[in-house]
């Protein structure tokens, strides 16, 4: 299950510094999520996350913090049907007015995100 922690951390990495380097391509690739079939693809990795977060806490170095981000998850993932598929084109319109510079500071959150799930399933130095 720590491979697939890994795996999500270096995801969070290579999305976050995507959006970053390239903003208008995530853009684009935002609007796939903008139907009924993308809601439910986008919820089923987020609960997916979320569950592997879960699971893989105990062997980490902050289990607490660990299991904290995978309820988190878990809750968007269970809460991401429910956000309707209009209020998704509302917000993804909203985002696109901004301009890059809001895709790049997200990006640059989900490249922390990732850098600290990455800290976080490191193993913990032993003096």
């Amino acid at each position: 299950m720590k491979y697939l922690a890994w795996l999500v951390a270096a995801l969070l990495l290579a999305v976050g510094a995507a959006a970053i380097v390239s903003p208008e391509s995530v853009v684009r690739l935002r609007s796939l999520a903008a139907t009924q079939a993308g809601l439910l693809v986008i919820a089923s990795v987020r609960i997916a996350i979320g569950v592997i977060l879960i699971m893989s806490a105990p062997a980490s170095r902050t289990p607490k913090l660990l299991q904290a981000l995978g309820a988190v998850a878990l809750l968007a993932g269970l809460a991401t049907p429910f956000f309707g598929v209009e209020r998704t084109k509302a917000v993804l319109d909203w985002e696109a007015a901004q301009g890059p510079m809001l895709m790049r500071v997200l990006g640059v959150f989900v490249a922390a995100l990732g850098g600290l799930l990455g800290f976080v399933l490191s193993p913990a130095r032993r003096t």
